[in-house]
């Protein structure tokens, strides 16, 4: 009995300290080019700057981060390079995605982005710019909150209440623009009407003067697997586009559902397969 209340201790304090590291990771990746003091990784984490240099050191020894003199200050690791490299092989999506991508950008004139879910949350692997369009600086490979963006709701829509509700809580429902939806009620009244027509909307809601429609696709389980979508300068946008747009949107993410074994169509996250 002692015996193994002893190997949950430790078991406990090693996830803990693989949580740490991880987060120290991230808080490298956020910081600007010069990375980030032990005191800001300390103050990041917090714990002691003791604790702070152990985890550093040891993610400095297997290339994790780096450190920069002098300082030091910490900064991503070489081995990242490698493990992203890999990731983006073990990702297919993005480039078998990606003529649908020229062909939807080159379509609607706008930027045209896919999306994979990540519990609820959507990860952006592949962007092409529309010819002539504004270019929006829309980092890849990084979590976005799903509330705010027209991918993250179409992604929202396919899932239970009570998985939106506890995404919701995760978050936070910070507002990101004075249009952003921060009431969990009236943003599950916002993913009924995405169901109803198919595509969701970002109103403004994710940046100041921004339009963007998303559409969910499917993979052969029958379970969401992402969402595409085409973002662009809102201006005097009519109802007729907007409603154009996001057919255009949905039509291609049929196209991808069909690419992954899914149906086209469903969007519920719980379809039938082909």
């Amino acid at each position: 009995m002692e015996a193994r209340a002893t190997e949950r201790t430790i078991d406990r304090y090693t996830v803990q300290s693989v949580a740490r590291a991880l987060r120290l990771v991230e808080s490298a990746a956020g910081a600007s080019g010069e990375g980030q003091s032990l005191s800001e990784l300390a103050q990041s984490l917090g714990t002691s700057k003791s604790t702070a240099l152990a985890l550093a050191r040891t993610l400095v020894r297997f290339g994790y981060l780096r450190d920069v003199r002098p300082g030091p200050r910490y900064t991503l690791g070489t081995a990242l390079i490698r493990l992203g490299d890999i990731a983006g092989r073990q990702l297919p999506l993005g480039d078998l995605c990606r003529p649908l991508l020229e062909q939807l950008a080159a379509e609607t004139r706008l930027t045209a982005r896919v999306a994979i879910s990540e519990g609820g949350y959507p990860v952006f692997i592949e962007r092409v710019d529309g010819p002539g369009s504004v270019r929006f600086y829309t980092p890849l490979g990084q979590r976005e909150v799903p509330y705010a963006s027209a991918a993250g709701k179409a992604i929202l829509a396919t899932l239970p209440e009570p998985e939106v509700r506890a995404v919701c809580a995760q978050t936070g429902l910070i507002p990101r623009t004075s249009h952003t939806i921060t009431d969990v009620e009236a943003l599950l009244e916002n993913l009924a009407l995405t169901r109803r027509r198919g595509f969701a909307i970002d109103d403004e809601e994710d940046a100041e003067g921004v339009f963007c429609a998303g559409a969910a696709f499917v993979g052969r389980g029958g379970a969401c697997a992402g969402a595409i979508s085409a973002t662009g300068i809102k201006g005097d946008l009519p109802g007729w586009r907007v409603e154009q747009i996001g057919a255009t949107v949905v039509r291609y993410a049929d196209r991808i559902s069909e690419l992954l074994g899914g149906t086209a169509g469903a969007r519920t996250g719980r379809a039938s397969t082909t």
